[in-house]
């Protein structure tokens, strides 16, 4: 029988894997403020659908916290936390972040996760930690619009406290990469037209994109998320991974464009609103369509974000059943 990691491997040789590899994740709310809780609803959920990858879904917030930030539960049906305490109010707050050790009380905690994760699933199992880029850390430490405000205004400033977060990030993934993960999900949310113009995130984003991955150059399943509508996919030609996951459904490009434009691995094809308003049917359908505009190669099935957590075991179901999966 083709293990997960055997078909991952096929897939991202782009040889013709025995059947599509699928990868699903969510958010697990509550349970992601303790590493126990976290890492027992992870391999629940695994252990329910028997996804090609595992990918590790903490809050935003565990990079972040030990800098003194607060966030709550507030019931998003992506599962998501709303931020109540920021700590970078004035352009020099920037300057005065100090870099974090692996060791500091939350990123502690999701180094244990991972440690309970990689000792319960089984070796053939890839299993992939997200990681916010450093420009994501720093929104989630400023608020969306005083970052853009202080990027535009005061960059010197901005690019001093974006180097620290990428060498706490850099720290961090040595970390993870040392229990054994098999990747990193690296999450960028200000690449898209709307936020920031191409050439200002080639300045204010890129390089610190680029100092965080090279800590990653001995792992063989890592995945980029360009989160959000008209993205620039063209980064792809700057950054080494191996596979890219966006939202394929609703921005440029399609699944079938994109393998064009890039010759590692897509990961997509389902909508994220299929899973929570539409019936098993529609699911496979959309399923089997992202399969035929990818031939089947190169090719994850999985949604452009998370999967809400009010969608339904019936329509998760009907996606692992699109692939033949759950064996």
């Amino acid at each position: 029988m083709t293990t997960h990691r055997e078909r991952i491997q096929a897939c991202l040789n782009g040889e013709t894997p025995d059947r599509t590899p699928i990868a699903l994740w969510r958010h697990f709310p509550v349970d992601d403020q303790n590493p126990e809780t976290l890492a027992a609803s992870t391999l629940h959920f695994q252990n329910t659908y028997n996804f090609d990858i595992v990918k590790v879904t903490p809050a935003s917030s565990f990079a972040v916290k030990d800098w003194g930030v607060e966030d709550k539960w507030m019931g998003d049906a992506e599962g998501s936390r709303r931020y109540t305490k920021r700590i970078i109010h004035k352009p020099g707050d920037w300057e005065k972040l100090s870099a974090l050790d692996p060791a500091s009380p939350h990123l502690a905690g999701q180094l244990y996760c991972l440690r309970l994760l990689r000792k319960n699933l089984s070796p053939e199992t890839p299993l992939i930690q997200t990681i916010f880029n450093p420009l994501s850390q720093a929104k989630n430490l400023a608020g969306n619009d005083v970052l853009i405000a202080h990027l535009r205004e005061y960059p010197e400033a901005v690019m001093k406290g974006l180097d620290t977060i990428a060498k706490s990030t850099s720290k961090f993934i040595e970390a993870a990469r040392d229990i054994g993960v098999d990747g990193i999900f690296y999450a960028v949310q200000h690449a898209q037209a709307s936020i920031l113009e191409l050439n200002e995130y080639k300045t204010l984003g890129l390089p610190y994109d680029q100092k965080v991955l090279e800590a990653t150059k001995d792992l063989w399943c890592n995945m980029l998320h360009l989160h959000g509508k008209d993205v620039y996919f063209s980064l792809l030609r700057l950054l080494n991974f191996q596979i890219v996951n966006w939202h394929d459904r609703e921005t440029y490009p399609s699944l079938a464009e994109a393998q064009d434009l890039f010759k590692g691995t897509l990961c997509g094809g389902l909508r994220q609103d299929s899973l929570v308003f539409e019936n098993q049917l529609k699911v496979k359908e959309e399923a089997e369509d992202a399969i035929r505009q990818t031939k089947g190669l190169r090719f994850i099935l999985g949604t452009g974000c998370v999967v809400p957590v009010i969608a339904s075991h019936g329509n998760i179901t009907a996606a692992v059943e699109s692939v033949g999966g759950r064996e």
